[in-house]
């Protein structure tokens, strides 16, 4: 009995922890475990002592060195005070005993203020306004200068400049864009529409695509403006400021109509040409009523010049009439002196009146007359 109350002694002394879970105890726990032995009443077999006191591995879980410390089994308690914020290990985990925690701290803090600055402030030019959206609702519309929001993702700006003016080539590049005039001709035409953005939060939440659509509502604009005027309004000069008036006044009601927010400034065509293939043919016919209406100009010309003097000769002979009714003899002596000296100025002879002339005197002959050159013999 005695031997079984020593054995069990020893072990209640163990889970108590007065000897060290990874090797043999000493000192006190010694002599403590080796009191049940002979000295306590004997058996048939004496207890065997415990182990001599031997410096076994150090606890992982305790501070210091050795003694009673460094063999006892460590309890909960002493691996969270250990192990704490205040404990000899800096805390759990060691960030303390990490060198680079405060740099990384700055690091942390100079991105935030970054970011912040970045997505906080808003500097926009004069010609820009900006839409700010509120978790993707539309909040109010910012304009040049400085501007402060929300840090996104709650609050984000889409900027756009509304002052300068936008342009759109109709084709884009060198290919060919037919239309039918209201002759049934065909014309390969290129113009440019000129347009801004007068209402910036219409213009970013109306149309999924502003630019696309501008471009299908001025193609068929002007293909209903070329529709309504011949082959020939479309390539003189007056026929083309006419399509160009239709076509933006077309446009505006079209956009106006979706709410787009964008505002036609003009419609410049630049090539109202015919197809490529009867080019030649069609510059032939324009030679032949450019040359047709040439003479058509020229005798409409000479028509007016005829006139004119038709006109002035009846208005003189209208004046001498009227002299007539005034004094019919006199006017008719005039009449017949001016005829006479018209005919007679031409004629090789003179008259002479009065008493004393020589009968005989060649007056032709002395007169001089204009020397005439004959022409070479063929």
């Amino acid at each position: 009995m005695k031997r079984f109350a020593g054995t069990f002694e020893g072990w209640r002394l163990a889970m108590a922890g007065r000897k060290s879970p990874w090797g043999g105890g000493g000192g006190d726990d010694g002599g403590e475990s080796g009191q049940s032995g002979p000295a306590d009443g004997g058996g048939d077999k004496p207890v065997p002592p415990p182990p001599p006191p031997a410096s076994g591995p150090r606890n992982p879980w305790l501070p210091g060195s050795g003694g009673e410390e460094r063999r006892r089994a460590p309890g909960i308690d002493d691996i969270f005070r250990n192990r704490g914020p205040g404990g000899p290990g800096g805390g759990f985990p060691h960030f303390a005993s990490q060198p680079g925690r405060r740099l990384g701290k700055y690091l942390v803090a100079g991105v935030a203020l970054l970011w912040l600055g970045v997505s906080c402030y808003h500097q926009l030019g004069t010609s820009e306004q900006g839409v700010v959206t509120t978790l993707g609702s539309y909040s109010r519309t910012i304009g040049p200068g400085a501007n402060w929001t929300l840090p996104w993702p709650i609050q984000a700006v889409k900027v756009e400049d509304v002052g300068s003016i936008k342009r759109n080539s109709i084709p884009e590049g060198e290919s060919e864009n037919l239309m039918l005039t209201s002759d049934l001709n065909l014309v390969d035409f290129s113009y440019l529409v000129r347009w801004n953005i007068k209402d910036l939060k219409l213009y970013t939440f109306q149309l999924k695509d502003p630019k696309a659509t501008v471009i299908e509502v001025a193609e068929a604009a002007m293909r209903a403006s070329v529709a309504e005027v011949p082959l020939n309004g479309v390539m003189g000069g007056a026929g083309r400021a006419e399509i160009e008036i239709r076509v933006r006044t077309r446009m505006q009601a079209v956009l106006d109509a979706y709410r787009s927010g964008i505002s036609v400034l003009g419609v410049d065509i630049k090539k109202a040409d015919p197809p490529d293939k009867v080019n030649d043919a069609f510059q032939k016919v324009t030679a032949a009523q450019n040359d047709a209406q040439r003479d058509l100009n020229n005798a409409q010309a000479q028509a007016q010049q005829v006139l004119a003097k038709a006109q002035a000769e009846a208005g003189a002979f209208d004046k001498v009439y009227e002299q007539y009714k005034l004094a019919p003899e006199v006017t008719r002596r005039r009449m017949y002196y001016d005829t006479m000296e018209r005919v007679l100025s031409n004629n090789d002879k003179v008259v002479v009146e009065g008493n004393g002339v020589t009968p005989y005197l060649p007056l032709p002959q002395i007169t001089p007359k204009p020397r005439v050159t004959e022409a070479p013999a063929p």
